[in-house]
């Protein structure tokens, strides 16, 4: 009787165990799903694994890739013995790599301009090009056996975090109630209608003042009564009435639990409801096109065409839609494209303060050019972006004094690669035509990986995928290339027309991911305008997909992107060859290579004289004083504020034998003015800091500019090892891996970045060495090994080390079979600046003491101190542990001499008049962000109506 109870007891138990470890298995699930897991039909079957299996033999993963370990994170050894690796990866030529779950990768490309054939689900994170790992067997067994029943428990937890209670809030708020019909509170506004005859799609959001600095486009326009204006977003008013619904699909509840902000969050729910209860767009749509299939026109292009003056010439309506800071490369382009007798559109983007206030001087010297009235943060696969066109299209019909013919849209990237008179004369022997690229696929496979067929959103500067949608029926989607030339008749359609292909396309479009790259084909292909399009968009394009298919844009669109490459010297005979007619080529990027514009610039117009002064060298902003310091990290503003003290000092010993001479020198007045980077043939020369100071003599308040250079530490061990194919090491951040640059020029390092090793190798047989990371105590933060293929040129990785960093003077070795192949040095810099204030002391011990017990990672590496001949003393110990504490002047004598090993002042100069006798004028130097630099400036226009 005992047994049998205690039977059961254990029988009991068993079962709640068994039970335990099932909810386990599905808690463990939940915490490794991730956005692979968003699409199980995509990959599934025998043609996946075939497709997987090609994948990895173009790039170059299948060999002997069984013998590496398969978990999330690379196998270490606190020890290994002599000659093993620490951490072994298989190196993919020019590959991506991450210990995060594997990237897709490209066996084609397509032409369309920015969007890849493949999904973001199962892409990686970009922090190195080291051996992908997978999920593990147990873990993709539990994620089919969970995928039935997913939304309890996605609605508990995404990514192995618990939802915020705002998330679940919204989601409460959108679910049914089991006595509520689906579909009740839905108000007629929210719900997509078809369209009547002369409906209008939307009201007319709110425009910002003009700036009164800027000329723009508003006192321009005709007055009449005004018109709903015509916008590719959706209707954002207040909600009268909150729709409700199941919200159950796993990428809305991703969105939702990833969405910053409660606005963006209901916009989410909203929109997801709208869609499952088929009111948020058409299902059927009509085509107006009278041909079958799609219509491709065949034009020729003749070298003489600019010869014979066309006796009516069409006049160009350019819209320049530009970001960032590069001012003097959009000056060029600009210079480059204008003529008296076109127009010239520009929109810079919310967040480019800088290049707004640029463009703004440029337009007002110019009657023919003009700057937005309003501002759009746009983003790369945006809504926003195909919004801006139509606004500004809509913003250009209004114009009554400027009657242009053609739409042609670029962007400061490119670059003419034909005269105007040639673009003008071809464009008038086809002014009816229409030039826009397709994709030139099936379109089954175009919608499947351009993500056509999937329901997008943006808000929170970010393109959220909120699941699986039907493309409506009744139309051929097209697509491709974002960069087209329409003419007036087809503009003033798409702005004006209210029939049913219009307005549905915009609603259809308003939730599509890279809607400019489909919108415009779609709409032409579909209308009675069909018949006038041209498969060209006169345009060449430097599509490199091994180098620029890297996922790069995953942290602002839940999908996987391309970004073409920026065009060097070699390219140049590319221009000449095309067989289609091509008049501008992208991308162009002068901080990367300056030169091929150059040539392109000769080419076009005739060289400058080689006396011409700046003619090699580029200068890009990077500060200005009316950003405010807010605009700066800590480490910039640390970096910046030591390179000024760097420039008062050399301004001090100027005057060598005298002294007790004060006239040069000063004290600091406030933060930097401005800072520039400065390139010359195309190398990074260092930055270039403006600052106000007071003279010590005359007490006189002069603004100088610091020119400072960096020296790397780059160091080849003298080994006669013929297998030592490394050329170059460096430790940074911002790592471009399609321009192989670091964006964070000169490594400005301080203890919360997390750096990113690259080496350069050249050609020649395989190779495994064994990269080693040590801190300034002699720590051995990581060490990993990497497998370098013979055709491999570039190698990084970014290792997964706790921060804050230990400030001071870093190692990174390079090791075959542990001997010393090479070693580079770099510092990572304490802070001056907190939250961009002088920094406290509790703040500097908690920044500057390194991680928690000196652990950079999980294991610990001191085993290898012997192996390597790293001795850890307590002098060095104790030293590191006193200077986190320092603050004020002790903590700059800090900074400036561990600066002082890798940067130096190299001139300084003077804006105005100097008391300092020896003191240059900025304008007077070379170097200087200040002196002439006439391939970028402009004047007037001469008496050809051009300026160049």
């Amino acid at each position: 009787m005992v047994g049998n109870m205690c039977g059961r007891k254990l029988a009991r138990r068993s079962k709640s165990a068994l039970i335990v470890a099932l909810t386990v298995l599905l808690v463990q699930t939940l915490i490794v799903w991730n956005f692979s897991t968003l699409d199980t039909g995509e990959e599934a079957g025998e043609g996946a694994n075939s497709r997987r299996e090609k994948r990895d033999q173009v790039g170059g993963i299948n060999k002997a890739y069984s013998q590496y370990p398969r978990s999330g994170l690379p196998k270490r050894h606190h020890q290994p013995p002599l000659g093993k690796t620490v951490v072994r990866h298989k190196q993919q030529p020019e590959g991506y790599h991450s210990w995060r779950p594997k990237e897709k990768v490209l066996l084609d490309s397509n032409n369309n301009e920015n969007s890849v054939p493949k999904d973001f689900d199962t892409f990686v994170d970009s922090n190195s090009n080291l051996g992908a790992q997978s999920l593990s067997q147990r873990q993709r067994m539990a994620g089919n056996a969970a995928k039935h029943k997913p939304d309890k428990a996605l609605r508990q937890g995404i990514l192995g975090k618990a939802l915020p209670n705002e998330v679940n809030e919204v989601i409460q708020q959108y679910t049914l109630s089991p006595q509520q019909p689906r579909g009740v509170g839905l108000k007629d506004s929210h719900a997509y209608k078809r369209p009547k005859p002369h409906s209008q799609l939307s009201t007319k959001p709110a425009r910002p003042s003009p700036s009164p600095s800027i000329k723009t486009s508003n006192q321009h326009q005709r007055h009449h009564q005004p018109r709903k204006l015509v916008t590719a977003a959706p209707v954002r008013g207040q909600r009268r009435e909150k729709h409700q619904c199941e919200i159950s699909g796993k990428e809305a509840i991703s969105a939702l639990s990833r969405a910053k902000t409660r606005e963006c969050r209901q916009q989410i729910a909203e929109v997801y409801c709208r869609h499952k209860d088929r009111t948020l767009m058409p299902e059927t749509v009509p085509r107006y096109c009278t041909i079958e299939g799609k219509a491709n026109v065949n034009v020729q292009w003749d070298e003489g065409s600019e010869q014979t003056a066309p006796s009516v010439p069409v006049r160009i309506a350019f819209v320049l839609v530009v970001h960032g800071r590069a001012s003097r490369q959009f000056q060029r382009l600009f210079k480059a494209i204008y003529h008296t007798s076109h127009y010239y559109y520009i929109h810079v983007d919310q967040r480019s303060n800088y290049l707004h206030r640029q463009v703004g001087a440029l337009a007002s010297q110019y009657s023919n050019v003009r700057v937005t009235s309003w501002r759009m943060s746009t983003i790369w696969g945006g809504a926003s972006l195909l919004t801006m066109y139509l606004r500004s299209m809509d913003d250009l019909l209004k114009m009554a004094d400027w009657n242009w013919d053609f739409f042609i849209n670029l962007s400061a990237a490119d670059y003419p690669i034909r005269t105007n008179e040639q673009l003008v004369g071809f464009l008038t022997k086809y002014r009816d035509m229409n030039f826009i690229k397709s994709h030139g696929r099936d379109n089954t496979r175009f919608i499947r990986k351009q993500g056509l067929d999937r329901l997008f959103f943006e808000c929170d500067t970010h393109m959220w995928r909120l699941g699986d949608r039907k493309i409506p029926e009744g139309i051929a989607v097209d697509g491709g290339s974002d960069w087209f030339l329409l003419n007036r008749m087809f503009v003033d359609y798409i702005i004006n027309s209210e029939d049913e292909l219009v307005v549905s396309m915009k609603r259809f479009y308003a939730y599509t991911l890279l809607p400019a790259e489909s919108f415009f084909h779609t709409v032409l292909e579909n209308s009675a305008h069909c018949e006038s399009m041209v498969d060209n968009n006169l345009r060449i394009t430097n599509w490199n997909r091994k180098l620029g298919c890297k996922c790069q844009y995953k942290h602002i669109v839940d999908w996987c992107g391309c970004s073409p490459n920026d065009f060097k010297p070699p390219d140049l005979p590319r221009f000449q060859q095309t067989s289609r007619p091509t008049f501008f080529a992208r991308k162009f990027e002068a901080s990367v290579n300056q030169e091929i514009v150059t040539q392109l610039d000769s080419f076009l117009f005739g060289p400058y004289p080689q006396e011409t002064p700046g003619l090699q060298s580029y200068w890009e902003n990077v500060y200005d004083e009316t950003d405010s310091v807010a605009s700066l990290s800590d480490s910039q503003l640390t970096h910046y504020h030591a390179f000024t003290r760097m420039g008062l000092s050399r301004a001090a010993t100027s005057l060598q034998g005298h002294p007790d001479n004060n006239s040069c020198r000063y004290i600091s007045r406030g933060h930097p003015v401005s800072v520039h980077l400065y390139f010359l043939s195309d190398v990074f020369q260092g930055y270039l800091v403006r600052q106000h100071a007071s003279n010590l003599a005359t007490s006189q308040l002069e603004t100088l500019e610091t020119w400072v250079s960096h020296s790397n530490h780059f160091t080849l061990a003298p080994t006669t090892n013929t297998l030592n194919r490394l050329q170059f090491a460096e430790v940074g951040t911002d790592w471009d891996a399609k321009e192989r640059v670091f964006r964070n020029f000169g490594s400005l390092l301080g203890p919360t970045e997390e750096p990113v090793a690259m080496q350069r190798w050249g050609r020649g047989q395989n190779v495994t060495v064994t990269v080693v990371w040590v801190d300034p105590t002699n720590v051995i933060a990581a060490t990993y090994d990497i497998l370098v293929d013979g055709g491999t040129e570039y190698t990084h990785y970014r290792p997964p080390l706790s921060v804050p960093l230990r400030p001071g003077v870093w190692t990174l070795r390079v090791l075959h079979h542990w001997n010393l192949l090479a070693s580079t040095s770099f510092v990572v810099s304490p802070l001056e600046y907190h939250d961009q204030q002088p920094i406290r002391q509790e703040d500097t011990v908690k920044l500057h003491s390194g991680p928690v017990r000196n652990s950079y990672m999980e294991q610990s590496f001191h085993g290898l101190n012997p192996i390597l001949n790293l001795p850890v003393h307590l002098g060095q110990v104790e030293e590191a542990e006193f200077k986190a504490s320092l603050t004020g002047a002790e903590l700059q004598s800090w900074v400036d001499h561990l600066l002082s090993g890798v940067w130096s002042a190299a001139d300084v100069c003077s804006q105005g008049p100097s008391s300092c006798p020896v003191m240059q004028r900025c304008r007077e130097t070379g170097w200087s962000a200040l002196s002439p630099d006439p391939k970028s400036d402009l004047g007037p226009p001469r008496g050809s109506g051009r300026i160049r």
